[in-house]
């Protein structure tokens, strides 16, 4: 079924492109105008900017900027492709991306010379099909820190140094566990490595939940499993085998949501990915850390009557920290209405030029070095400590940073593993039913 259906939206998106239904109007573009697709509002006044320094280096040219919420943006975007009314150019995501290069709805980049030097390590040459083409222009990068609570972990009596000097492994959960124990309290008082301890009465949790993490746990597991020396496929890009039926990942996965049994995080009950993610936990004292991504940083530093701050992820049993770095790039579409604008707008975006300016703004860390720096600077001035999410890139000798999976049916892994993982952490159901998962899902990658 999930084959044939990718087949019919292959053949719905080929018939579209070759009947020549995407050569209309729809999306607002002309000669002199480039439509551009985000999903980040807090983004978007930096982009706009960046259209602003386009247009005066191209008199004539200008960008109209669209920007919808996550959900929405991916369905319009794929029901425009069919349609005849994509944008001329949009954020793009590791994950999408490899299905859209497949189905070949995004125009190559080859031609706009971008040079894996110019950008942060491995950020560009992610962004290569398998067919040796270019298909994205790198945008900006992330990484995962340990966001806490400073007043919690003060009562608890733990300090910065400590929380920076945490190990974890999957036998007993290392000082991690320990630490995330000592800041879950109960509705009696009791903390969670305290005699009489209520696991079911939970008033503070140690670990804010983000759900089961679907096929990558960037935010969840992920920095437990990287820092195990794990990785998602057998090779680092375009793998033909997910690794989901490994013995580490395994007991690695059995460990981390065995902290909700224990009481130290949320049960899967009490979290609702639309409602109860793991910041707004946090934001409401429900619980005194979480795992989250860069782009979070101005969402925790705003939380009102709260003194948050970072530490870098735990060493784990191979002796490194290990944190996904993600990279967003921007991506041209193969019946643009304005190919030519769209290239040069997309180019200038990868700028220093425009990455700057995003930088300047202290939303995001742009892909370039420069850019990088900016935002540094910028959430310096704010008062933000952000070396928790910097240090990772820079320092290759303690830390391990790993790609987001980069495979072809990534809806179809997403499919299989979603409810696989949430029926470990909400069902209880054993690590082991990822083996037949995990064949599913390979009988698919290499149809």
């Amino acid at each position: 079924m999930r084959l044939r259906t990718l087949t019919a939206l292959a053949g719905a998106l080929t018939l579209s492109l070759m009947t020549g239904c995407a050569s209309g109007d729809a999306t607002g573009s002309s000669s002199n105008t480039v439509t551009y697709w985000l999903w980040d509002a807090n983004q978007l006044p930096a982009y706009q900017a960046c259209a602003k320094g386009f247009a005066k280096e191209n008199p004539g040219l200008k960008v109209k900027i669209t920007q919808m919420g996550w959900n929405d943006y991916w369905t319009k975007l794929t029901a425009g492709f069919i349609a005849g009314t994509q944008p001329d150019a949009f954020t793009d995501h590791i994950q999408k991306f490899g299905q859209f290069a497949d189905l070949k709805v995004l125009e190559p980049l080859d031609d706009l010379d971008i040079k894996d030097a110019d950008y942060q390590p491995g950020l560009a040459a992610n962004w290569m099909g398998q067919d040796g083409h270019r298909y994205g222009a790198p945008k900006d990068w992330d990484t995962v820190a340990l966001f806490y609570d400073r007043k919690m972990t003060k009562d608890a009596g733990l300090t910065a140094e400590q929380l920076n000097s945490l190990s974890w492994n999957p036998e007993d959960g290392g000082t991690f566990e320990k630490a995330i124990a000592h800041l879950t309290i109960d509705k009696k008082g009791k903390r969670g490595d305290e005699p009489g301890f209520d696991k079911n009465n939970v008033k503070v949790y140690g670990l804010a939940s983000n759900g089961g993490g679907d096929g990558d746990g960037q935010t969840q597991w992920s920095p437990f499993t990287g820092s195990a020396d794990w990785s998602y496929t057998d090779k680092a890009r375009w793998g033909s085998e997910y690794q989901y039926d490994s013995k580490t990942f395994q007991s690695t996965v059995k460990w981390y949501f065995g902290l909700a049994k224990k009481g130290y995080m949320p049960p899967f009950s009490d979290y609702n990915s639309t409602s109860n993610q793991a910041n707004t936990q946090v934001a409401a004292g429900k619980a005194a850390t979480s795992f989250d991504g860069a782009w979070m940083i101005s969402s925790y530093a705003g939380f009102k009557g709260k003194d948050m701050a970072t530490a870098v992820t735990p060493t784990g049993p191979s002796g490194k920290r290990a944190t996904m770095m993600n990279g967003l790039a921007d991506s041209v579409t193969k019946n643009a209405h304005n190919k030519a604008g769209a290239k040069k707008w997309v180019a200038y975006l990868a700028s220093d030029a425009c990455q700057t300016v995003v930088g300047k703004y202290g939303i995001v860390f742009p892909a370039t070095p420069a850019g990088t720096e900016a935002a540094v600077a910028a959430y310096k001035k704010k008062g933000l400590d952000v070396s928790a999410f910097t240090e990772p890139v820079a320092d290759k000798k303690d830390f391990r940073t790993f790609s987001y999976p980069i495979t072809n049916y990534a809806a179809d892994v997403f499919a299989l593993m979603h409810p696989a993982m949430e029926d470990i952490y909400g069902n209880g159901a054993p690590v082991s039913s990822l083996d037949e998962v995990t064949s599913q899902i390979n009988f698919i990658l290499n149809q």
